[in-house]
């Protein structure tokens, strides 16, 4: 493994400090917060501007922090950092488009059906898929898609689904990618790969108005909360734990996006919405209840 420049490791020692738990914790509270302030500049320069500007900033953030070592990598290292970083553009504008259309706590309940899948195929115990099935059925109830006028747009829901899969694969690979890269090297290359797949839909949806400072001011403060913090603490939990154990932890993302959506955005959702999410972050615990917690010695990583 390459060595870390000097310098370029400190904060990452101070995070391995920190209880992954505790990590876990912060990340979802920051990268939801941050959707809900990346939803301000949706009229300005549109989901996929959005998700560009919090892709190419954090990606500037990350590579002044990783600074990453680019000689001595292997090519299955290049092929796994860019299929990661294809999986986090697609996850990222496609959540950027579902929160476009559908209220932010909605969204990441139905997104989240992607980590709690994971949490799922991972067992060993197949009573397991029981809570996945159970938060399927909540997504389902809060979809009502046997409602002709339901509220939810469909659209939105089916960019959801679609972000759900990349979230699950993000997952997967997260780990894998963190036991071939030092610190935060393999996330920061990543970022620029996901910032080129939504540069043109990007360009297009923003154009000129993403240079304005207000948006940029915005968009930075996007990049810090939602890509550069959770990336980073995410990645830092997933060296010590293992995936599986990893989705089930984020079973309060729901909650606290549907609360960041109601003191950010005023969204209310109704009872038979709350209700749904409830099932899904109940079906989340169930899984975490049956989770080995001991990290795999596979997934041990040279500090």
């Amino acid at each position: 493994m390459p060595s870390d420049p000097a310098g370029s490791t400190v904060g990452y020692k101070a995070l391995s400090t920190i209880p992954p738990v505790v990590l876990v914790i912060i990340g979802t509270l920051s990268i939801q917060f941050g959707g809900a302030l990346a939803f301000t500049i949706f009229d300005d320069v549109g989901a996929a501007g959005t998700t560009l500007l919090r892709l190419s900033l954090s990606a500037i953030l990350l590579l002044a922090v990783a600074r990453p070592a680019l000689r001595g990598r292997s090519a299955s290292d290049w092929r796994l950092v860019v299929i990661f970083g294809l999986t986090l553009g697609v996850m990222n504008i496609c959540f950027y488009e579902a929160v476009s259309r559908l209220p932010l706590g909605v969204a990441v309940t139905i997104e989240f059906l992607g980590p709690i899948t994971v949490a799922g195929a991972l067992s060993r115990k197949p009573i397991q898929w029981l809570w996945v099935i159970t938060a399927a059925l909540g997504v389902v109830i809060l979809a009502a898609p046997w409602t002709a006028n339901s509220t939810l747009d469909r659209v939105g829901v089916a960019f959801a689904l679609v972000a759900a899969v990349a979230w699950g694969a993000y997952i997967l690979l997260a780990q894998r990618l963190v036991q071939r890269f030092h610190a935060g090297e393999g996330i920061a290359i990543a970022a620029v790969v996901a910032t080129g797949l939504v540069l043109i839909p990007g360009l297009v949806s923003g154009g000129g108005r993403l240079l304005d400072p207000s948006v940029l001011v915005v968009g930075l403060g996007v990049a810090l909360l939602s890509s550069a913090i959770p990336y980073t603490t995410e990645a830092e939990a997933l060296r010590r734990m293992p995936a599986r154990v990893f989705s089930v932890l984020m079973s309060i993302e729901p909650a606290v996006a549907a609360l960041a959506g109601l003191l950010v955005l005023g969204q209310h959702l109704p009872l038979r919405d709350l209700a749904a999410i409830g099932l899904v972050i109940v079906a989340s615990v169930g899984v975490m209840r049956g989770a080995d917690f001991a990290p795999p010695a596979e997934a041990a990583i040279e500090a």
